[in-house]
């Protein structure tokens, strides 16, 4: 969840040479925080993403945003059981298919989800509970069954999507 940190030293710190045997004791080392450089909420952190990958692909930002609640509790490095990664769980081979390099990458995997979500609303005729079972259980399922799949994890999926959805509309 933390991603990698760089200092640099300003110019006028001397540099110890390569040969220098440098020992910090505990009592010397500290850390600062600067008010300029927090660490945002992980519910947050990728709005700008988000926002984009929802206007290009015309996908409301507040289904995504919920679907990757559902599916990753904002973690871009989940994996679930069956193999699912990144915040929006693409699978291995729909993720190739959307041209996802880096499922763990979570602006490739938030736009490849968009673009995914995407595709549902048009097989589903922009019926977004028939676009998010579909999302879970597959576009397959949803067609063999003519709708919502009878199966517990799909149907509990679709009510909690949905109501991420509208308690993010404030409705």
């Amino acid at each position: 969840m933390f991603g990698m940190f760089a200092m640099s030293l300003p110019s006028h710190v001397a540099k110890p040479s390569a040969s220098a045997n440098i020992a910090i004791r505990t009592s010397e080392a500290f850390v600062s925080t600067s008010e300029d450089f927090r660490a945002l909420p992980a519910t947050i952190a990728y709005n700008d993403a988000i926002a984009e990958a929802a206007e290009l692909y015309d996908v409301d930002p507040h289904l995504i945003r919920a679907i990757i609640r559902a599916e990753s509790a904002f973690n871009p490095f989940a994996v679930s059981r069956a193999g699912a990664q990144g915040l929006m769980q693409l699978m291995p081979a729909v993720a190739e298919e959307l041209n996802v390099l880096d499922p763990f990458d979570p602006r490739q995997n938030i736009f490849g989800g968009a673009r995914y979500l995407r595709q549902l609303l048009d097989r589903n005729d922009g019926n977004v509970s028939l676009a998010v079972a579909s999302y879970n259980a597959g576009p397959g399922a949803v067609d063999r069954y003519n709708g919502i799949p009878p199966y517990r994890e799909t149907r509990n999926y679709v009510k909690k999507v949905n109501a991420f959805l509208k308690n993010s509309k404030g409705d």
